[in-house]
């Protein structure tokens, strides 16, 4: 196809402030993970597809599918749309107590 440009999986982005690779960045309405560690000003890679494990709300109780979204606040992932970002949905299940979650990334 003469107007494909790349598989989707991985985005430049040029960050205000500097990055640290596996940290969550918001774009848009949308999340990506560098990379990389990317300085303030340069343009590194953010991976917007794929399966990372973030943290999460401890309380909340997620089924695997359940959608999970960003909240920026508080550096992690909830089941509570509000103001948050949609991030995905949750690749594996993550009960009350525990602090981390599967998410497949903008999905």
């Amino acid at each position: 196809m003469k107007n494909f440009i790349q598989a989707g999986e991985v985005l430049d982005h040029t960050p205000a402030a500097a990055v640290v690779s596996g940290a969550v960045v918001v774009i848009g309405a949308r999340i990506g993970i560098p990379v990389a560690d990317i300085p303030a000003g340069v343009t590194g890679a953010l991976r917007v597809k794929g399966v990372a494990e973030l943290a999460k709300l401890g309380t909340d109780v997620v089924a695997q599918g359940d959608l999970l979204y960003w909240d920026a606040g508080n550096s992690r992932l909830t089941k509570t749309a509000g103001a948050n970002v949609l991030a995905g949905y949750a690749a594996r299940a993550a009960g009350n107590g525990v602090t981390t979650v599967w998410l497949h990334l903008n999905a």
